[in-house]
């Protein structure tokens, strides 16, 4: 549709593809809280700061080193310098454009587990689940085209670093929402 806009009306945009947004604003101020809570980071630091009994892992058979689903986690601050970059580059007269954006760097279910257990110090329950249908053993960005072109680059790429500051937005609100 963007294309068709831009080809009839000469409407420039800039689609920029998330691959799995994540984290919070290392300053606290703005997080992820949504119902119900469908994002793998919310739901396991939500069990670790006691409002969830455990974290099921939907399968553990694929084709991946530890046999969970591998994904590739973007942190929200590296998704707006994108925003921020794609709109610079519109500004300055470039044509449209679609960039994927993401690490280039999967981590599985239980590496982000893992992860929420060293940011935390909690122990994160684990339950086994059966694997929900239509997810594939892994999704991975490749976002060279948005580094090329808009000179983007990921500034909070460490699982740690993302975990930590989706874990610090959990602790402030940890009745969010009511």
């Amino acid at each position: 549709m963007l294309e068709d806009f831009d080809t009839a009306y000469g409407l420039k945009s800039v689609c920029l593809r998330y691959f799995n947004a994540a984290g919070a604003d290392p300053g606290g101020e703005l997080g992820e809280c949504h119902e119900p809570e469908t994002h793998l980071i919310p739901l396991i630091l939500q069990v670790a700061s006691g409002r969830r009994p455990h974290i099921t892992i939907h399968g553990d058979d694929y084709p991946t080193p530890d046999g969970t689903c591998v994904r590739d986690y973007v942190h929200i601050e590296d998704l707006c310098s994108a925003h921020l970059l794609a709109l610079r580059q519109l500004l300055a007269g470039a044509g449209s454009a679609r960039y994927n954006l993401g690490n280039g760097a999967g981590f599985s279910v239980r590496e982000v587990i893992e992860s929420a257990r060293r940011v935390t110090g909690h122990p994160i329950p684990v339950v086994a689940g059966e694997r929900r249908m239509g997810d594939p053993p892994a999704l991975v960005a490749d976002a060279r085209a948005a580094r090329s072109a808009l000179g983007w680059m990921p500034q909070h790429a460490e699982l740690d670093t993302i975990v930590a500051h989706a874990w610090a937005w959990e602790r402030q609100h940890p009745h969010w929402p009511q």
